[in-house]
Formats: structure tokens, C-alpha cells, sequence
């Protein structure tokens, strides 16, 4: 099952919850009516207000987590772009001889970056891709360390271009681990928790109405439902309609800088 077909049928249930908890609401409220004709309970007005007053904090708490991370993933690929070309651009300060084999290296190195976050869904292929990534590293810096160290070789060529090359592996590990920074999963059930909660205090305040007003529960439900996904899917932007992969044209157009 895919990513987006999880989202989907995620949103599904919290707008299915969200009518279903609206409509225990409302017949808790004419039952109330039944006891009580003067009216429903007086004096919950702090209660709701706390309740949507939460609601509306964890809502934006998440959406602007999830943002800012959003930003934050895009950025880092830039950063690792910017990171690689520099390396690259270095790789003049070694001999001559050596140089031809370490760019080829680059090469493949940058394809292999480009594609790594590609198909995150299979596991095993983003994996895999992230195991010749850190075997390429290994054999990149061992030849630029013996290149380095030739005789009559000018200090400065190692001085330039290591801590270059120790920036480009750097980043891998901050794009990594971003990728795998979330929320903890116990504030996506408070928000769900929050909107069954903020339906069934909307379906008892709307009891006291002759005709259920559809066009109100739907539009809350719709909303809370919405909110969710898009949520969701800034968190995992690989993976579904909201994605970074046009961010990843800069790996492109270092690919034909290279050739």
C-alpha cells in the first residue's frame, strides 16, 4: 500500500470520526433537550473554549513544524549540491595525473546523490543507494589523501581540499537524519483526539436546531480533515502530492556543469 493511499484513507477516517462524534453530539443534546426542556447545560462555554482553544494550538504547532521542516529538507539539498560542487572545483589543486579518476568519481558520486531519495518507498533500493553512497565516500577520500601526500606535493592542496571533501560526506548524515525527524506520533493522535472532541461539542451545541445543519458538520469535518493531510504530507515529502523533487533540479544542473 503506498504512501499516499495511507494518507488518503487516514483523512478519510478522521472525516468519517469527525461526522460520526458530531452526530453522538447532537442526539446527546436531545436527549438532554428531553430531560431538561429549558435548554442544554449552561456554563460549558470555558470548557468548548479550552477545547478549541487546544485544538487550534496543536493544528498550528504541527502545521509550522512541518513547514519548517519541509524548508529545512529543501534547503540541504542545496546545500549539498553547493557542498559537492566546491569539492569538485577542488580537485584542480591535485596532480594532474590523478585528477582525471577522482572527477570520474565525483561523478558517479553526484548520480548516485541525485537518485538516493528518488523512490523512498522501497526501503531497500534508498538503502541501497545510501551503501554505495558512504563505499564511494571511503574510496573518494583515500584517493584524495594519497594524492595529497605525493612528494613535492604543496600543503595547501590538502588544506583546501579536505576540509571541502569533509563537508560534502557531512551533509549526507544531516540529509538522513532529516529525513527521519518527525513529530512524535502521540501528537498526531492529540490531534485526532482533539477533533472528535471539538465534533462532539459541535454536534450538542447544534441540537437545540429543528434540522441538522449538514452544511456546517460537513465543512468542520471537511476542514479538520484537510488540515490533517496536508500536515501529514509536509512531513513526508517524498512521498506524497506535496513533494521537494524540483529541488533536486539543482543535482541536474551540476551533472551537466561536470560533463
Amino acid at each position: 500500500m503506498t504512501f499516499t493511499l495511507i494518507a488518503l484513507l487516514t483523512t478519510a477516517c478522521i472525516f468519517a470520526g469527525i461526522l460520526i462524534f458530531s452526530e453522538i453530539g447532537r442526539r446527546l443534546g436531545l436527549a438532554k433537550l428531553k430531560r431538561d426542556p429549558n435548554g442544554l447545560a449552561n456554563g460549558v462555554g470555558a470548557a468548548e473554549s479550552a477545547v478549541f482553544g487546544l485544538l487550534g494550538l496543536v493544528i498550528a504547532f504541527t502545521f509550522s513544524g512541518a513547514a519548517s521542516r519541509f524548508e529545512e529538507r529543501r534547503h540541504l539539498i542545496t546545500q549539498e549540491a553547493n557542498a559537492i560542487s566546491t569539492a569538485y572545483l577542488r580537485v584542480d589543486l591535485l596532480p594532474a595525473d590523478v585528477q582525471p579518476e577522482i572527477r570520474t568519481l565525483f561523478r558517479r558520486y553526484l548520480e548516485l546523490r541525485s537518485n538516493s531519495y528518488q523512490s523512498t518507498e522501497n526501503q531497500t533500493a534508498t538503502r541501497q543507494k545510501l551503501d554505495e553512497t558512504a563505499a564511494l565516500q571511503i574510496k573518494i577520500w583515500q584517493k584524495v589523501l594519497t594524492a595529497s601526500r605525493k612528494p613535492n606535493e604543496p600543503v595547501s592542496s590538502a588544506t583546501l581540499l579536505l576540509p571541502a571533501l569533509n563537508d560534502m560526506i557531512d551533509i549526507t548524515t544531516t540529509r538522513a537524519m532529516a529525513t527521519k525527524n518527525h513529530p512524535p506520533f502521540i501528537v498526531f493522535l492529540l490531534l485526532a483526539g482533539l477533533s472528535f472532541a471539538g465534533a462532539l461539542l459541535v454536534g450538542y451545541d447544534m441540537s437545540d436546531n429543528r434540522e441538522r445543519s449538514l452544511l456546517h458538520t460537513f465543512a468542520f469535518a471537511a476542514i479538520m480533515s484537510l488540515a490533517l493531510y496536508v500536515i501529514i504530507d509536509l512531513e513526508f515529502p517524498r512521498l506524497g502530492f506535496i513533494n521537494i523533487d524540483k529541488a533536486d533540479q539543482v543535482f541536474m544542473e551540476l551533472q551537466k556543469s561536470m560533463n
